[in-house]
């Protein structure tokens, strides 16, 4: 997490500072970021980037959980949208994901991350469910929308399973779809299949 020091900035220097570390972010993995690129865009001396995060890691994990929490954000509109449908709740998410435009903010931080993935960004792409890495307030906030009535399910450990199958499918598609140079409508269309078959079940 930033240090307070960030938090306290005026609006207009942490934004521009943010935008300078997302180009450096959607320009190369990680592994390869120059914070020197980025306290020269933000145009802040080099000693003023570590009053304001412990390392590139700690601004980088930042700005990727800041990215997916607007979608999840989404997510919840689209909850509420379907009565609690999972399935078409995650299929608008997915879709909405496939139809930002690449002028948009974090479109191309959140592409960069999806074709260099670690376990860390795995993390934070899957963890909407997870309550021992979200925000508790966040997971009481869309846990209740969901309706379990629609879920073939006996008890809470097999909704958290079932919702872990779920994410982890989504994360996977949206992987492939950039990895694989896939078109939207390709990427969509295995998705839904795949949503498909889980709704059906595996197993005659």
């Amino acid at each position: 997490m930033p240090k307070l020091t960030f938090f306290n900035l005026p609006e207009m220097k942490r934004n521009k500072l943010i935008k300078a570390a997302e180009a450096e972010f959607s320009r190369v993995p990680l592994s390869q970021a120059s914070i020197s690129n980025i306290v020269k865009a933000a145009e802040i001396p080099r000693g003023s980037f570590y009053q304001y995060f412990e390392n590139k890691e700690d601004a980088y994990y930042f700005l990727l959980e800041e990215q997916w929490n607007k979608r999840q954000d989404k997510f919840i509109a689209s909850l509420n949208k379907y009565n609690g449908d999972i399935f078409e709740a995650f299929k608008e998410l997915f879709q909405l994901m496939l139809e930002e435009k690449k002028t948009e903010d974090g479109y191309n931080f959140l592409k960069n991350a999806l074709l260099n993935v670690t376990h860390e960004i795995e993390d934070v792409f899957t963890r909407i469910f997870d309550e021992k890495q979200i925000d508790t307030n966040r997971l009481k906030e869309i846990t209740p929308l969901i309706n379990k009535e629609c879920l073939n399910i006996s008890d809470e450990d097999e909704f958290y399973h079932i919702i872990q199958i779920i994410t982890s499918v989504t994360f996977r598609n949206l992987v492939e779809k950039y990895s694989r140079n896939m078109t939207k409508e390709e990427a969509l269309e295995n998705f839904i299949i795949e949503m498909n078959l889980l709704k059906k079940g595996l197993y005659k």
